[in-house]
């Protein structure tokens, strides 16, 4: 029975490491992905081991293969909590909300705003580049303000200049 606990612990500790290590080599930060991959190995030849010397027989694989399920899914909520990379949210409106636009600047949110012709007149698109982590305070205030926006939400993998980066140097230039 211990040897069926263990294989389970392994497994998740073992896919959580896989998730994330995936997730840093697709966000390009290779060294961090590295040590993961260092840590996932080993947990992993460990893991191996005791299904394939122990007494667990099919149970042990079973047990492996469960716990490769629910580690997939601990490895999603960590993630979801890190929140790592930034993320680009188109705003649609109908009309030019000052407001919104006002409380999005005063929150450290940058807002770029465009006008152009819709099918039924003319409407306001908001480019915003956020953090994943405030991805949600984000669309919570736009809620507040414009309910009926058309939002379209995507990953950025890189950027150069503009109003976050100025901002993250005067951060830096501060501590």
């Amino acid at each position: 029975m211990k040897d069926i606990i263990l294989i389970l612990l392994v497994q998740l500790i073992y896919v959580p490491l896989f998730t994330l290590r995936t997730i840093f080599l697709v966000k390009n930060m290779t060294l961090v992905a590295s040590a993961l991959g260092f840590a996932e190995a080993l947990v992993y030849v460990f893991g191996l081991s005791l299904v394939f010397s122990g007494d667990t027989g099919t149970i042990g694989m079973i047990v492996y293969a469960i716990g490769f399920g629910v580690g997939i899914l601990l490895g999603g909520a960590i993630e979801n909590k890190l929140a790592i990379g930034y993320n680009s949210l188109i705003v649609n409106l109908m009309e030019k909300n000052e407001v919104l636009i006002g409380h999005l600047r005063n929150k450290g949110f940058g807002v770029t705003i465009y006008g152009g012709e819709g099918r039924d007149g003319k409407r306001y698109r908001l480019d915003i580049l956020t953090k994943r982590n405030r991805e949600e305070e984000l669309l919570e205030i736009i809620e507040d303000y414009e309910p009926k926006a058309f939002i379209v939400s995507y990953e950025v993998r890189r950027f150069k200049g503009g109003f976050l980066v100025n901002s993250m140097k005067k951060i830096r230039r501060k501590k």
